[in-house]
């Protein structure tokens, strides 16, 4: 996993770079989520480890699918990833993309831990009070695990905020051995 995304982190960065200059940066986010489903299909895999298809055919079938087949920017990148064989590390030039991304627009992950699934309107709303808290933007991601019992554990960057049962529960148990 590290070695991919070592060799991902340049062509992320080469496609910020560019999407930030063109104020750009959603329309890459799209493109970069489409071109890694696109790899990412079983079939497509087959077509792009076949060593009878040039680069050339590669990159006209990627621009093909890719909705914008006029797009030179576009072109180029695909290009670029079919000459160096790169189209496995997609995934992860997405996901450095959107880190670099978040960062430029103040932007921070928050990760939810709660003992029941959250979403919709709810999570909209969790998040909102959180920003308050964090005094910063969040983007929640929510992971489930039910030995919280109740409440939530929040994790941005190195700061906690544990509101579950579980952790008051802890606290308690440490307060009574002192």
């Amino acid at each position: 996993m590290t070695e991919s995304v070592t060799i991902a982190r340049p062509y992320a960065q080469a496609v910020f770079s560019l999407a930030r200059e063109e104020r750009s940066l959603d329309a890459w986010s799209d493109r970069l989520r489409r071109l890694a489903a696109i790899a990412g299909d079983p079939e497509m895999a087959g077509v792009i480890g076949n060593p009878r298809l040039s680069a050339r055919q590669i990159t006209d079938l990627f621009m093909a699918l890719s909705g914008e087949p006029e797009n030179r920017e576009l072109a180029s990148f695909i290009a670029m990833l079919a000459e160096n064989r790169r189209f496995a590390m997609l995934a992860d030039v997405g996901a450095i993309f959107e880190s670099l991304k978040d960062a430029d627009e103040g932007i921070e992950e928050a990760v939810i831990t709660s003992a029941f699934p959250i979403g919709g309107p709810a999570l909209a709303t969790l998040l909102k009070h959180l920003e308050t808290h964090f005094c910063t933007r969040l983007r929640g991601r929510v992971e489930v695990d039910p030995s919280l019992i109740g409440g939530v554990r929040v994790a941005v960057g190195d700061r906690i905020l544990d509101a579950s049962v579980r952790g008051k529960l802890d606290t308690m148990a440490v307060a009574l051995k002192n």
